[in-house]
């Protein structure tokens, strides 16, 4: 019963998670048809600066509070449970009120860094979400703590619903009333505070009705239990905050140093600001890609733990190598797919074909990013925490040296060219590590097959393309060419698994949504 319990609450937190990646994915390209690709480069220079700070504030609390209320809860201590989820609401208002008072202090110096004034309103606005999302943690964590995860789920996608539709409902209004883009990147930035307040409220009305009650103690909440309490929570915390800062510290790593190289390319801000709003199209295209990648393969990475707890070696080497074929089996037709198609997706999506040879080289890219999502993942899951996030502290600095370099020399698509590079070494530096801690056979003939039929679908789908001009297409009919392409390159690519016997039914079944249709 617990165990079906167990499976239950994670697929509804997987599910929650994907609607909401893949909201917080797509609308960037509805946003750039509205706004332009200047709002879009201001939003993209700013947010990873917000999700650093944010991870700091909450990473890893909600994980801690369910741990430490679920224990208080088995030995009936609700008194520890009141404790706990006094400490814990204290801890994370601070930490949230203290990056608020950071970034909002050094806003200006900070905006300059990220390529000039026109991006510190964005920056300032976006950050107040930090004085309302860390309490909003707590509630999720204490919902987990009691085992029920529908709560956390439901504020997630409702967040990133209201979100992402006062985003564009802005952007439409504000461009029609033709403000400045730096002025419609701040106004669409007050959609992640009413995003985080919408699930605050939801999560706070849920916390009213529920069964679960903070018992009322005549005892008095103290300092020395405040600090106690504290330390135990950060304890948990913290390594796996490091976890997840790790991946938003290289988009951060692009914010930081990109800018300063167009700067010395001959860029002007606002150049700067459409340049990296072009190089965002194609990061939205590599996100898409990676949350449906890793939203399939990650869930199987705590079956690693379990595996390696019981000791089970032989279980442990089968678990990574399946999700490995899976990743490769998602990831690779997608990218070359993105790659090929490259002008009809820009033309499609965004409207023209600038930024075309960005876009293809940050498109090849997506394969090695969800292998990287997927490989620092499964040296967290063998309880290398420390190792993986050292190695993306490495491919961090890398990027910014590339970045420094390359886009100074070559211009934005040298910022393309760095992400392939960093990506691709740290994902065969993960390898190089997995494979010393545990044995396994990251190539196989199946994984083999996968890469030679991506190859082959690409080859025969992009052939058209040389003969085609695009340049009197209409969006319509670009379209229309993708639909076709893309079921052509499905078929071909399946049939190719089949004939080369890639194509496993009983590993297919351990798919998430479509692995039914294997059984």
């Amino acid at each position: 019963m617990m165990k079906n319990t167990f499976i239950k609450s994670t697929i509804i937190l997987s599910i929650a998670a994907l609607i909401s990646k893949v909201l917080g994915s797509l609308f960037r390209i509805p946003l750039q048809n509205i706004a332009g690709d200047e709002v879009l480069g201001i939003f993209t220079l700013v947010y990873p600066v917000y999700m650093v700070a944010l991870t700091l504030s909450v990473a890893g609390i909600p994980i801690a509070i369910s741990k430490l209320i679920a224990e208080a809860r088995a030995k009936n201590d609700a008194e520890k449970v009141r404790e706990i989820f006094l400490t814990s609401s204290v801890l994370a208002s601070l930490f949230g009120l203290l990056s608020f008072i950071l970034i909002y202090s050094f806003s200006g110096y900070i905006a300059e860094v990220l390529g000039g004034p026109s991006t510190r309103l964005a920056l300032i606005v976006v950050t107040g979400t930090l004085l309302i999302a860390p309490y909003m943690a707590v509630y999720r964590g204490f919902f987990q703590g009691h085992g029920n995860m529908t709560p956390t789920a439901l504020s997630q996608v409702l967040e990133q619903f209201i979100r992402v539709g006062f985003i564009l409902a802005a952007a439409y209004l504000m461009v029609n009333r033709l403000y400045a883009s730096e002025d419609i990147a701040g106004g669409i930035m007050i959609g992640s505070i009413i995003g985080a307040a919408a699930s605050l409220i939801y999560l706070r009305i849920s916390f009213v009705k529920s069964q679960y009650r903070v018992q009322k103690s005549g005892k008095a909440f103290s300092w020395p239990v405040f600090k106690k309490l504290s330390k135990t929570i950060l304890k948990i915390s913290i390594p796996i905050c490091i976890g997840a800062i790790t991946m938003a510290l290289l988009n951060l790593a692009d914010s930081i140093s990109v800018p300063t190289g167009l700067k010395a390319y001959g860029n002007t801000e606002a150049d700067i600001n459409s340049l990296y709003g072009i190089y965002g199209r194609g990061l939205a295209l590599v996100q898409i890609v990676t949350v449906f990648a890793t939203s399939i393969v990650l869930p199987l990475i705590p079956a690693i733990s379990a595996k390696i707890t019981k000791k089970d070696s032989l279980g442990t080497k089968r678990i990574m190598e399946d999700t490995f074929f899976l990743t490769h089996l998602i990831s690779w037709p997608a990218a070359i797919g993105l790659f090929v198609l490259t002008l009809p997706i820009n033309l499609a999506l965004f409207g023209d074909f600038q930024g075309s040879n960005i876009l293809a080289v940050i498109s090849l890219s997506s394969v090695f990013t969800s292998l990287t999502v997927l490989s620092t993942g499964i040296l967290q899951g063998i309880g290398k925490e420390k190792m993986a996030a050292w190695i993306i502290m490495g491919g961090v600095l890398v990027k910014l040296g590339l970045n420094f370099f390359l886009v100074n020399s070559i211009g934005l698509i040298g910022a393309a060219i760095s992400t392939l590079v960093v990506y691709l070494l740290i994902f065969f530096t993960n390898l190089y590590f997995i494979g010393k801690y545990e044995s396994f056979y990251f190539v196989s003939r199946k994984i083999v097959v996968v890469i030679v039929s991506s190859i082959i679908m690409g080859a025969i789908i992009g052939i058209p393309m040389l003969f085609l001009e695009f340049g009197d297409w209409s969006r319509l009919a670009a379209f229309g060419y993708l639909a076709i392409s893309a079921v052509i390159g499905a078929i071909i690519y399946f049939g190719l698994l089949i004939a080369g016997k890639a194509a496993d039914s009983s590993l297919l079944a351990k798919v998430p949504v479509v692995g039914r249709f294997f059984n």
